[in-house]
C-alpha cells in the first residue's frame, strides 16, 4: 500500500483556524466532507455541502455532544484493513463507509486550565471520541491521513495536488505527531488529576512533555545533538519565552546559563537595581546598586576574568549607559526584563551578542519539580523555593552581627544557593566579593574565593581585598572549623550558614576566638 486517494474526510476540530479553506480545497478535490457540531455550521456556513456524522452513524449527537463519533460506522471506516476479505466482507454487510482522512483537533483543556475554569468545566474539555477517532486513524495509517495540526493543512493539500491522494510516508509522519499529540493531552490530563485536582506531589505516573521542538547547533559539546522543547500544559515563562532581539542563534549551554542568570536575578524582582553575570551556570559577579551601571560595575569586579564571554542578566529595563558598559567585554547573552531604545543601539553594534527580553522575572519561591535523569530512572523533587528572613536568624556567636553585617549576610545567602557546591560567598555592601564553587570540600572554596578577591584587589589597586571586613556565606554547615578559619583568615567578619553539625560547638568555638558573628538559617542549599 503507497498512495491512496482521499474520497471522504471526518472533520471535527476545535481550532478553526485554516477549516474553511481546507474544506474548499478538499471540495475542490471531489472529497465528501463529513462533520459535526460547529466544524459542520463553520463548512455549511461558507457555502460548503456538508454530511453530519449522525447521517452517517443513524444516530443523533446525544448527551450534550458527549456521544455523537463514538460508532461502528465511524471507526469501522477509519480501522478496516482495506484489503483484507474479512474486513471488507464485514463493511458491506453493516454499510460501512471507508473514511480516508481524519481531520482532528482536541477540545481546549490546557486553554480551560488556564483561564481559571471551575473543576465542572476543565472536566467537560477533556476530549473522548477526538483522541479515539485520531489513535484509530494513526493506527491504520496504511489506508486513513490523520492530521491533528492546523499547520500541516498546506503539507496535506499539496500531497493531494497531484490525483487526490496522499503518500505512505506523508501518512506515517501525520500518524507519529497524532499519537504525540495524543500522548501530550493525555499527559496534560493527568497532571491536572494529580498536581491540581488530587494535590499529590509525586503521582502514581510522572509524565514528562514538551512540544514544538527547537534543534539547537549542538548540545554541550560538538558530537551531542540537542533540542529545546517547551512544556505541555501550564507552566511559567522564563529564557524559553524570551523574545530574542539580536545576535546569533542560543546553544544549548547559552540556554542554560542565561536560565541560570535568570533564576538568580529574580531573586532581587522588584528591588534596587541588581547585575548578575554567571560563567557554567556559576555566578561570578552579581551586585545590588542605586543604578543599574554602579551595579554592573560591582558585579564585573568581582571577578572579570570569569566574566569575559559570559551571560548578564539584569532585574529591570536595561539603559544605555549600562548596556555601553557591557559591550566593552565580550559576552555571549544579555537577558532582561525590557531594554531601552538606547540600550538596543548600543547592543546592535554587536551583532553576535543575543539580547534577550523576558517581559518579567520569574517567581522565585514558584512550586514545581525539578527532574533529572539517572541510569535506569529519574530522579524527581520540588524546587529549591526556600527561603530565609532576618527574623528567622539565630545568631550563635558571642558578638551580634551588625545591621550592615546581616545586610551583607541575607545578600551572600541569597547568591550562595545558586552556586554549585560546595558553594562559598563572601560578600560585602550589597555585591560579591569572592565566589568559591563546585569544590569538593568546603575550605577549597574559602581559599578559592578569597583568592579571586585577591586577585581583583590587585587589578582595581585596592588597599585591601573586599573579603575584608565581608560577610561569608556557605550553603552547607561547616563540617569542621577550618572552613570557617580561612573565611576569616580571608578578612570576613561575620559567617551565615546552615548549622546542624556534629562540630557546631567547636566552629561556634572558633568563631568566637576569631570575634566573628555567625547566624544560622536551619536551612541548607546543596545545587550539585
Amino acid at each position: 500500500m503507497s498512495d491512496v486517494v482521499i474520497k471522504r474526510a471526518l472533520l471535527s476540530v476545535s481550532d478553526k483556524s485554516g477549516l474553511v479553506e481546507l474544506g474548499q480545497a478538499l471540495a475542490g478535490h471531489g472529497v465528501e466532507l463529513v462533520s459535526t457540531g460547529g466544524t459542520a455550521k463553520a463548512l455549511r456556513d461558507a457555502g460548503l455541502d456538508v454530511k453530519d456524522i449522525s447521517e452517517v452513524t443513524g444516530f443523533p449527537e446525544m448527551m450534550d455532544g458527549r456521544v455523537k463519533t463514538l460508532h461502528p460506522k465511524v471507526h469501522g471506516g477509519l480501522l478496516a484493513v482495506r484489503d483484507n476479505p474479512e474486513h471488507a466482507a464485514a463493511m458491506a454487510e453493516h454499510a460501512i463507509g471507508a473514511i480516508d482522512l481524519v481531520v482532528v483537533n482536541l477540545y481546549p483543556f490546557e486553554a480551560t486550565v488556564m483561564r481559571g475554569a471551575e473543576r465542572d468545566e476543565i472536566i467537560e474539555n477533556i476530549d473522548i471520541g477526538g483522541p479515539s477517532m485520531v489513535r484509530s486513524s494513526a493506527k491504520n495509517h496504511a489506508y486513513v491521513t490523520i492530521v491533528t495540526d492546523p499547520a500541516d493543512y498546506d503539507t496535506l493539500l499539496a500531497e493531494m495536488a497531484d490525483g487526490g491522494a496522499t503518500s505512505l510516508d506523508f501518512r506515517k509522519a501525520m500518524a507519529a505527531k497524532a499519537f504525540a499529540a495524543t500522548a501530550a493531552y493525555d499527559s496534560m490530563i493527568s497532571q491536572w488529576f494529580g498536581f491540581a485536582d488530587q494535590q499529590q506531589l509525586f503521582p502514581d505516573f510522572l509524565a514528562v512533555n514538551g512540544k514544538a521542538p527547537v534543534t539547537l547547533r549542538y548540545g554541550e559539546n560538538p558530537h551531542q545533538k540537542a533540542a529545546l522543547y517547551t512544556p505541555v500544559g501550564p507552566h511559567g515563562r522564563g529564557i524559553a519565552q524570551a523574545e530574542q532581539v539580536q545576535g546569533k542563534e542560543l546553544s544549548y549551554n547559552n540556554y542554560n546559563d542565561a536560565d541560570a542568570a535568570l533564576e538568580l536575578c529574580a531573586e532581587f524582582k522588584g528591588g534596587d537595581p541588581a547585575v548578575v553575570i554567571v560563567k557554567h551556570a556559576n555566578p561570578c559577579g552579581v551586585a545590588q546598586a542605586g543604578t543599574m551601571l554602579e551595579a554592573w560595575e560591582a558585579a564585573l569586579a568581582c571577578d572579570s576574568v570569569s566574566a569575559f564571554g559570559g551571560i548578564v542578566a539584569v532585574n529591570q529595563p536595561l539603559d544605555g549607559p549600562t548596556a555601553e558598559a557591557i559591550c566593552k567585554i565580550f559576552t555571549e547573552v544579555v537577558v532582561a526584563p525590557a531594554a531601552d531604545d538606547a540600550a538596543r543601539a548600543a547592543f546592535a553594534g554587536k551583532k553576535n551578542l543575543r539580547l534577550l527580553l523576558t517581559g518579567d522575572l520569574p517567581d522565585p519561591r514558584r512550586g514545581g519539580l525539578s527532574v533529572k535523569p539517572i541510569t535506569g530512572g529519574l530522579l524527581v523533587q520540588s524546587r529549591d523555593n526556600g527561603a530565609i528572613t532576618q527574623e528567622e536568624l539565630k545568631v550563635v556567636t558571642e558578638r551580634e552581627p551588625t545591621e550592615q553585617e546581616l545586610k551583607d549576610c541575607l545578600f551572600a545567602w541569597t547568591v550562595a544557593r545558586h552556586v554549585k557546591s560546595n558553594a562559598i560567598v563572601y560578600a560585602k555592601d550589597g555585591a560579591t566579593a569572592g565566589i568559591g564553587a563546585g569544590q569538593m570540600n568546603r575550605r577549597d572554596s574559602s581559599r578559592i574565593a578569597a583568592m579571586k578577591a585577591a586577585e581583583a584587589a590587585e587589578k582595581y589597586d585596592w588597599s585591601q581585598p573586599k573579603t575584608v571586613g565581608s560577610a561569608v556565606a556557605s550553603d552547607a554547615f561547616f563540617p569542621f572549623a577550618d572552613g570557617l578559619l580561612a573565611a576569616a583568615e580571608a578578612g570576613a567578619t561575620a559567617i551565615i550558614q546552615p548549622g546542624g553539625s556534629i562540630r557546631d560547638d567547636e566552629v561556634i568555638e572558633a568563631a568566637n576566638k576569631a570575634g566573628l558573628a555567625m547566624v544560622f538559617t536551619g536551612m541548607r542549599h546543596f545545587r550539585h
